[in-house]
């Protein structure tokens, strides 16, 4: 049996406004559970603070990992590097085209109103290896894939899948 298996991990990048929540979150628990000790009640919002500081943490420490396995790509959700979550999973034969973001393949397609997902790590690097691929007429997914997987891909759907 002939099985293709490619696998690559990319961190996203954290916007400075979580970080900004992250410290002000974890500011707040410190103050309302110092002073719940001498109030009660500011030590319940102190626990709420610390709760919402936990999933803020969780949220801001975000990667994607890409798993290509026999025309099928499976998008994962890493969280903090402790908790994984299946974000998508996307089958190449209902892909409509895959193509680099700047590419002219795309140009037949700039006009359309997709629901847009985006799994890059949301840089824009020089040069730019962030992909882009049409998938079922409804989503427009971004990611960033390494060679390896493009080349696999490209082996299974040559039609669909262009390097430029």
């Amino acid at each position: 049996m002939n099985e293709t298996y490619v696998e690559y991990l990319i961190k996203k990048k954290t916007p400075a406004y979580m970080t900004l929540l992250k410290i002000l979150f974890t500011m707040l628990t410190v103050c309302f559970v110092i002073i719940g000790f001498v109030l009660i009640p500011a030590l319940l919002i102190g626990i709420a603070f610390g709760v919402a500081s936990y999933f803020i943490y969780m949220n801001s420490d975000l990667e994607y990992e890409y798993l290509y396995i026999d025309k099928e790509l499976v998008i994962d959700k890493v969280m903090a590097k402790s908790k994984r979550k299946r974000v998508a999973v996307f089958n190449l034969e209902q892909i409509e085209i895959l193509a680099p973001i700047k590419s002219w393949h795309l140009d037949n397609f700039k006009n359309r109103k997709d629901k847009v997902f985006d799994y890059s790590s949301g840089e824009v690097k020089q040069p730019d290896s962030r992909y882009v691929f049409f998938y079922e007429g409804q989503k427009k997914v971004i990611f960033e894939p390494n060679e390896d997987m493009i080349k696999a891909m490209q082996m299974v759907a040559p039609r669909k899948v262009f390097r430029d």
